[in-house]
């Protein structure tokens, strides 16, 4: 019901959208790679971020496991260390997931995205209730310090194929211009 090609071209809009938006700074180091299998692997985080990209054929959860150990939380909050961890990697998230949704919206119509949402990571068990098509995890290591992990779960309610050109540049976004 998925392409190969499609499956492929989620992996590499999720990779994409998290190496532009996960890295605080261009001198930071990010690793992204792809777990074996499809099944739900237990990860050490305690704490999940979900977020939703949708369309009328098909639901891609984009899952981040998460802690807030002292490693990841100084990585995230360096900028502001008032702000509250779960509220800056919540905005992250979002960033990451918008832009897979500008992305998605170039191969389907009327695609929406949820607001996200911090759960318990026992929540992942509920993950097959939605029977989802296609599942795949990621394993992100930033600056040889901070470790996520991150969930991919597409459901389809239709075929689905599309390609996505690998070599195609990211498209500069969320700047503001003052005149």
């Amino acid at each position: 019901m998925i392409s190969e090609d499609a499956k492929k071209g989620v992996n590499h809009l999720f990779t994409r959208a998290a190496r532009a938006n996960l890295a605080l700074a261009p001198s930071d180091t990010i690793t992204i790679e792809q777990l074996p299998g499809t099944a739900i692997v237990d990860t050490p985080q305690q704490r999940i971020l979900v977020l939703t990209v949708a369309s009328y054929v098909f639901r891609l959860l984009t899952i981040f496991h998460v802690d807030n150990d002292a490693a990841t939380e100084s990585y995230f909050t360096r900028s502001d260390p008032e702000r509250v961890f779960g509220e800056v990697f919540s905005e992250l998230g979002n960033l990451c997931c918008g832009a897979m949704n500008r992305d998605l919206g170039k191969h389907f119509l009327h695609t929406g995205m949820s607001t996200p949402y911090l759960l318990e990571s026992q929540c992942l068990a509920f993950l097959k209730a939605l029977k989802p098509a296609y599942v795949v995890q990621h394993r992100i290591v930033i600056n040889d310090s901070v470790v996520l992990h991150a969930t991919l779960c597409l459901c389809a309610y239709a075929p689905i194929d599309f390609r996505v050109d690998s070599e195609m540049a990211e498209e500069a976004t969320g700047e503001l211009e003052l005149f």
